[in-house]
């Protein structure tokens, strides 16, 4: 049934974006990309209430990761990267026009409909060589989606995951998912509270320097420059591993390598226990790889097989296009998830028919999408974890209360803070307990108040914008 007006609705009266740029302090490389910046789109939305008039702003913030949303083989980065902007600021721009209202939800759900379209009239217009993929659409998109949840908290005075019933919504999750979910609501499925704590994966990428004697040319900023030193810092216990996928000899002897590493620094730190992610990035060629890997590491160190928690997207993102990749024998062994290719509810259903058994949920994504992604998750006993895009300072807040506000989420990505420091300056002031890694732990518990997670002030010495837009 179509939603109905709700006393806890809201218009929109206004909304505004900035740009921001932020230089990386080591370049991270997955996909066979090198990045080494980032550009983060950030957004204000400006709501009042349906009656009284009251009025309040959110925010919401996102890197535009182009390298990740789009690797198109046609344009080049900075094409992409200017064709994501111009999809982020008229959608903005659209929304201030427009001026909508109703639950964010259902506000989502609606501008949702329209980003393709959106999309078509720009590739049109700038005479793109190929059309914007869903996922650029998304995660260009989704700064405007968390500033809309982040201001409804702030009007209504209550957090934005306390807002999520039938009554609050308008409609059942039937209205977004499929008749499975008649009767039910996003609050079935999310937390009343943040898990108190949380572990932090920490990525280790490509380049990333296992020993001393891999430190070509020391950053020398203070920070650790090697795994072993980030361990020993941070107390870390769960460790993404960025793999080739195309390179089987070299993603065995990686994962060998790091694990020699780990296994030394956690005995002197009297550690027994820690855990892995294998990340492909979609490149292996078929699924033979990957279960050849797994029976590699089986032979050799059965020890480190056991560590691994889960297998991120290890072949092509387009299912549609390589139904062949069937991944019923490798998730016998390990969950399996989604993470390129989950960009809607059918996705999430075909991926469960070729044997994926986890998603990966990502609030670059948007927030309208991590929420009905992990209702659907939780209800088919599918298997949770929540990452992030090199998030920093705002979009990492976001990211994290994501993950800690929906069950079954084990731990939560945060590798911002190796990679773009610049980015956290001023939000680790606001918010310490979760810029601070303390025995491989963040304390999400502080994600809380009005809002998406409370926070009511922004950094006082955050860098100028380079560019801005709208009317708040």
């Amino acid at each position: 049934m179509p939603p109905t007006a709700r006393a806890r609705d809201m218009f929109v009266v206004g909304a505004s974006y900035e740009i921001r740029r932020f230089a990386y302090r080591t370049p991270i490389k997955f996909g066979g990309r090198v990045v080494t910046d980032a550009e983060v789109f950030e957004v204000a939305v400006r709501v009042r209430t349906p009656h009284t008039g009251k009025e309040a702003v959110g925010w919401g913030a996102m890197p535009l990761g182009n390298a990740w949303a789009w690797p198109s083989s046609v344009m080049d980065n900075d094409a992409t990267l200017a064709a994501m902007r111009a999809l982020a600021k008229e959608v903005v721009l659209k929304v201030g026009r427009e001026r909508p209202n109703g639950h964010p939800l259902v506000l989502c759900h609606q501008l949702s409909q329209s980003y393709a379209a959106i999309a078509s009239d720009l590739e049109r217009q700038f005479e793109w060589p190929e059309p914007m993929p869903r996922l650029a659409q998304l995660v260009a998109t989704s700064p405007l989606e968390a500033a809309l949840f982040d201001a409804h908290g702030k009007l209504h005075e209550a957090n934005s995951y306390d807002l999520l019933t039938t009554e609050d919504v308008g409609c059942d999750l039937a209205s977004f998912l499929n008749e499975d979910f008649r009767g039910e609501d996003l609050a079935r499925y999310t937390r009343r509270a943040p898990q108190p704590t949380m572990p932090l994966y920490h990525l280790v990428g490509a380049l990333d320097p296992l020993t001393d004697g891999d430190v070509a040319e020391p950053v020398g900023d203070g920070l650790p420059e090697t795994l072993g030193e980030w361990i020993r810092r941070d107390g870390l216990t769960h460790l993404k591993i960025k793999l080739a996928g195309d390179d089987l000899h070299w993603d065995i002897e990686r994962v060998l390598a790091i694990d020699r590493v780990a296994a030394e620094v956690q005995e002197e730190r009297g550690v027994g226990v820690w855990y892995y992610s294998a990340d492909f990035n979609e490149r292996c060629p078929n699924v033979e790889y990957l279960l050849d890997f797994l029976h590699a590491l089986q032979e050799r160190a059965p020890e480190a097989l056991d560590r691994i928690q889960y297998l991120e997207q290890p072949t092509h993102r387009d299912l549609r296009a390589h139904p062949e990749n069937r991944m019923h024998a490798a998730a016998q062994i390990k969950p399996v998830v989604i993470d390129e290719s989950l960009v809607d509810f059918e996705s999430l259903q075909l991926a469960r028919e070729l044997g994926y058994t986890g998603v990966a949920l990502k609030a670059c994504k948007g927030h309208s999408e991590a929420l009905l992604m992990g209702a659907a998750a939780q209800k088919y006993g599918l298997f949770l974890c929540v990452q992030d895009l090199t998030c920093i300072g705002y979009s990492f807040l976001h990211s994290a209360s994501v993950a800690a506000r929906i069950p079954t989420v084990a731990a939560i990505e945060g590798n911002g803070r190796q990679y773009c420091p610049a980015g956290n300056e001023g939000w680790a002031d606001l918010y310490p307990s979760m810029f601070h890694v303390d025995q491989g732990r963040v304390e999400t518990g502080c994600l809380i108040g009005p809002g998406l997670f409370g926070c009511r002030q922004r950094p006082v010495d955050e860098p100028p914008p380079v560019e801005r837009g709208g009317d708040l």
